[in-house]
């Protein structure tokens, strides 16, 4: 399945790469919600609630009711997964603060777990180097992807991976790395990180794990268009 991505910045929807240099900024908020609407799942990032540089909560607010979304960014303590479920989120999705000391915070994890239920969270594991990195992709830990998903698989439903050093660069993304963690666990996998064609998402979609598409979608490479519907 494809995932649009909806990534808020500076109250704009943008695309970076690697995380860092802004390649896309559009102030047309509104027009890619319309054109997301009719999607199963989009997912929507605030950018600057997860790097700690400010937030985009009214913007949340406003699309999370509107689309069959999943909301990231900033996730930090169980009242904020609260709040942002009750703006109309269908789960969360909770990254760095799954981590601590370069290790999975398995006590966050089940009183995040406890608290909103682990099939409303969505843990989000991102790899750079063959490692986790955490904090907006700037700080690695010791941890490999693999042994990330399998401590904190009892705390959440589905998990995101972010193959970071694709992310962005429309080279097409890492399928051996992506298999490698869909092996490493029983729950649902979304990845993402450069997936750039259709013939990548088929191949993902075949191997039973969904494709999160930000860059290629934005810039027009790739021609989104909902299931059930006929491309351009």
């Amino acid at each position: 399945m494809l995932i649009p991505s909806i990534d808020l910045k500076g109250g704009q929807v943008v695309q970076l790469v690697q995380g860092e240099r802004p390649a896309i900024a559009s102030d047309d908020v509104e027009g890619w919600v319309r054109r997301f609407r009719d999607f199963p799942r989009v997912q929507v990032i605030d950018l600057d609630a997860a790097m700690g540089s400010g937030t985009n909560d009214t913007l949340v607010q406003s699309i999370a009711p509107r689309l069959a979304c999943r909301v990231g960014g900033g996730i930090r303590t169980v009242e904020r997964a609260r709040a942002v479920l009750g703006y109309g989120a269908g789960a969360v999705i909770v990254g760095s603060s799954l981590f601590r000391d370069g290790r999975p915070d398995l006590a966050f994890a089940a009183a995040l777990a406890e608290a909103v239920g682990p099939e409303k969270i969505i843990a989000a594991v991102d790899s750079k180097g063959g490692r986790v990195v955490v904090k907006g992709w700037r700080e690695a830990t010791p941890l490999t992807a693999v042994e990330a998903v399998r401590a904190l698989e009892p705390w959440c439903g589905e998990f995101l991976y972010t193959h970071v050093d694709k992310e962005g660069l429309m080279q097409g993304t890492d399928m051996e790395a992506i298999l490698s963690v869909r092996d490493a666990t029983s729950r649902r996998l979304t990845a993402a990180g450069g997936i750039t064609t259709r013939d990548e998402i088929d191949r993902l979609d075949a191997a039973g794990i969904d494709a999160v598409v930000g860059m290629a979608i934005y810039t027009g490479r790739l021609d989104a268009t909902p299931p059930g519907t006929t491309a351009r």
